[in-house]
């Protein structure tokens, strides 16, 4: 089995996220348009190395998540979003998905987090099945919300609670 370890991002990282970014860009789970030179850089003013947790396996990225407040408002900050979640496909079906998760529940729970939300798109049911077997569950769905390779897809929104909070049993 080969090693696995989750990490926060670092600078140095932007180049080999970049490549995995544009390696698993799919109409499955991505709105915005396939990647084409010039590519952005994979970091910016509002994506920056600590919002992101990385998967490496044997020495190589393999995935991240990135987990930030979904707005900078007090009355929001219990709550932490998976804004982005991706795993190289030659590790797919080894535990890097599950990983991430992991990570980002723990990463939640520590900065003091109670909820945590998604959104995934309503067709990309691998993403849904994994978000469920972690816990979430689907809060809404906003019908037909985006036109992909045209077809309306729905924009389903999930959460879970933390430690029991906002949970329902």
């Amino acid at each position: 089995m080969p090693e696995l370890i989750v990490r926060t991002a670092v600078p140095a990282d932007e180049a080999a996220l970049g490549a995995l970014d544009r390696r698993t860009w799919s109409p499955l789970h991505s709105v915005q348009p396939r990647p084409e030179p010039p590519y952005d850089p994979f970091f910016d003013a509002w994506h920056i190395p600590d919002d992101f947790l990385v998967a490496v396996v044997d020495g190589r990225i393999a995935g991240y998540l990135r987990l930030v407040r979904p707005t900078p408002l007090d009355c929001n900050a219990h709550v932490r979003q998976i804004q982005g979640l991706a795993v190289d496909d030659r590790v797919r079906g080894r535990g890097v998905a599950r990983a991430l998760l992991a990570a980002a529940v723990d990463r939640a729970v520590a900065e003091g987090a109670e909820r945590m939300t998604l959104r995934v798109l309503g067709h990309n049911a691998p993403a849904r099945r994994l978000y469920e077997s972690a816990g979430f569950r689907v809060e809404g769905v906003l019908p037909g919300e985006f036109r992909l390779e045209g077809r309306y897809v729905d924009d389903v929104l999930m959460g879970r609670g933390l430690n029991g909070v906002g949970e329902d049993d």
